[in-house]
């Protein structure tokens, strides 16, 4: 990440170098995440989705199983390396854009913009700036869904920096959405040899225009 200004501090990621140093493993497993789990019933065949900070790959692969037009950024060339092969694998297609997502962002308009375990490695004073120009290649009616770590529960893995979110903070770049779901817990990891959890916020949000509600299970 580039230096932060004043205020703010450099965030530094350390899963482009595990992704790196495991090439035959998928670190953080091939199968959706729980979180794409839950966000899937808002996509539907032919969305073009928007994975920010896809790592290896899994819930970009599993969205685009669903039918969705998706693309893929992360920072990691070997994380989308592994990603190429297991879209290969699932013999769907996904665009892969390599750089930063603060910074790569195609034209959209998009029906899903989704962000797992990411956004939180971008500095604060940078968020502001991606938030907008986020909101504004969402399609009126598309959703936003995140999950970000937060300062409520702190445990910093392999040497990582984050700049943790604050309570409310996520919530705050959708005042004038519709907000759908928005859920603090704390989930329980073990990526460093120790068992140990992380405070998360989460939210889905809807782009106003008209009704948008949570749609039923199936």
């Amino acid at each position: 990440m580039p230096g932060a200004r004043e205020g703010s501090k450099t965030t530094w990621s350390p899963w482009a170098r595990e992704y790196a140093r495991t090439p035959e493993r998928y670190v953080f497993g091939t199968g959706p995440s729980d979180f794409a789990l839950e966000v899937a019933r808002l996509v539907q065949p032919g969305d073009y989705v928007l994975d920010l900070g896809c790592g290896e790959g899994r819930d970009s692969v599993f969205f685009a199983e669903r039918g969705a037009v998706v693309w893929g950024v992360d920072v990691s060339a070997a994380g989308l390396d592994k990603a190429r092969r297991l879209a290969r694998k699932h013999r769907v297609r996904v665009r892969w854009i390599h750089g930063p997502a603060s910074d790569l962002l195609p034209s959209g308009p998009f029906d899903l913009i989704y962000s797992c375990g990411s956004l939180h490695y971008v500095s604060r004073d940078r968020r502001a700036a991606l938030f907008a120009r986020l909101r504004a290649v969402t399609r009126p009616g598309g959703h936003h869904a995140h999950l970000v770590f937060t300062d409520r529960l702190v445990h910093e893995e392999k040497g990582e920096i984050v700049e943790y979110y604050r309570a409310g903070e996520l919530r705050e770049a959708f005042v004038d959405w519709q907000i759908l779901k928005g859920d603090d817990h704390v989930i329980s990891c073990a990526q460093d040899g120790t068992v140990h959890g992380h405070a998360v916020e989460e939210i889905v949000a809807a782009r106003p225009v008209g009704p948008a509600p949570w749609p039923s299970e199936p």
